[in-house]
């Protein structure tokens, strides 16, 4: 499939498909090509594959399945994520269960978010559609409760370069995103904007090195910022 942006509307999502299953990738690079707005950029049957596809293709979406043998989807995300150029792809891990040490590992490397293989046809182009739109924790909550499992089971990276450099304001817009608030949710208990949440969302990224904002989830709990069921 080669659609392209024919100046009449916006250029269709990019997506690379990783799988080791043939079955699995095929039916979703056949849902993708079937769904306006998709472009399928390539797929890999491992990782090594992907990474390299991705540094070739550049897409805007990695569908990142999550355990493969060799090169895992943890590896391959930290990999393609390395050697992106800007933007970066958003990578979102496909797995079989929510809380899953290998879906906390891959969010640590940067992946946007994760979802269930059998979420069906529609929740899965949604969440491409978000990922690729900015929003990168899908399914805050949940994404929430998987950090909280696994944080005390890591060795803690310590204090991220930069932290210290945060604003007040700018803490307690990563402590509320951190406990599973949304943009709009984070606006309302601080009186502010939902485009000044983002602002200082974004500021927060660009001062501590961060791919997105899962990984900003990730850092709070494991510097300690949030505790979990704080």
């Amino acid at each position: 499939m080669t659609d392209t942006d024919t100046g009449n509307g916006p250029a269709p999502i990019r997506v690379l498909v990783v799988d080791d299953q043939f079955l699995v990738r095929g039916g979703l690079v056949a849902l993708l090509r079937a769904a306006p707005g998709m472009e399928v950029a390539g797929e890999a049957a491992d990782g090594e594959e992907a990474v390299a596809l991705a540094a070739r293709t550049r897409p805007d979406v990695v569908l990142m399945d999550i355990r493969m043998p060799g090169t895992t989807g943890i590896e391959a995300t930290e990999r393609i994520l390395a050697q992106a150029g800007d933007p970066p792809p958003r990578v979102l891990v496909l797995t079989t269960f929510d809380l899953d040490e290998y879906v906390y590992g891959a969010l640590r490397a940067g992946a946007s978010g994760f979802l269930l293989k059998d979420a069906g046809p529609e929740r899965l182009l949604a969440a491409v559609t978000a990922v690729h739109g900015g929003d990168s924790l899908f399914a805050p909550a949940v994404t929430r409760r998987l950090v909280e499992a696994f944080t005390r089971a890591t060795d803690a990276p310590g204090r991220p370069a930069g932290l210290e450099a945060l604003t007040g304001r700018e803490v307690e817009v990563l402590k509320l995103v951190a406990r599973g608030l949304t943009n709009s949710e984070a606006a309302d208990r601080l009186f502010i904007s939902e485009a000044t949440v983002k602002t200082h969302l974004n500021r927060t990224m660009t001062k501590l090195g961060l791919a997105s904002r899962a990984q900003v989830v990730v850092v709070a709990y494991e510097t300690g910022l949030v505790t979990p069921g704080g």
